[in-house]
């Protein structure tokens, strides 16, 4: 389904880490934000969270979304495109979780700064190839 042999024949952007490491940190960021979903779930009632539900949801879909879009139909732009949205989304997550439980939402920074990495990543691949 993913042709990950054509990603290793793109030029490769200043900073690109070797490929091994995007599983761990991937790991490592699924589990911090299963962690901060769970701080805001256990925080006041259901009704004045909803927006954060809604936000941590769409970003966790979008962000889900990139993959195919980057190694199914390695259509970078359209990777890009979906990065940047998600760059916000995670912003707008991130400050919504901040007026439930602030751990929550600091947990979800070093996820921002990795996709944000990500996000120049993405641009130069798009120049670069």
């Amino acid at each position: 389904m993913f042709d990950f042999n054509w990603y290793q024949n793109l030029i490769q952007p200043p900073l690109a880490p070797p490929a091994w490491v995007f599983a761990p940190v991937w790991t490592v960021l699924y589990i911090s934000m299963g962690v901060a979903l769970f701080l805001f779930a256990r925080k006041i009632s259901f009704d004045k969270k909803t927006w954060g539900y809604v936000l941590f949801f769409t970003q966790l879909l979008v962000n889900l979304s990139w993959t195919p879009a980057f190694f199914g139909v390695k259509n970078i732009g359209l990777a890009l495109a979906i990065v940047i949205l998600l760059d916000i989304l995670v912003l707008l997550n991130i400050m919504e979780f901040w007026r439930i439980s602030k751990t929550a939402s600091r947990i979800l920074i070093p996820y921002f700064i990795w996709i944000l990495f990500a996000t120049y990543l993405n641009f130069r691949y798009l120049i670069l190839n």
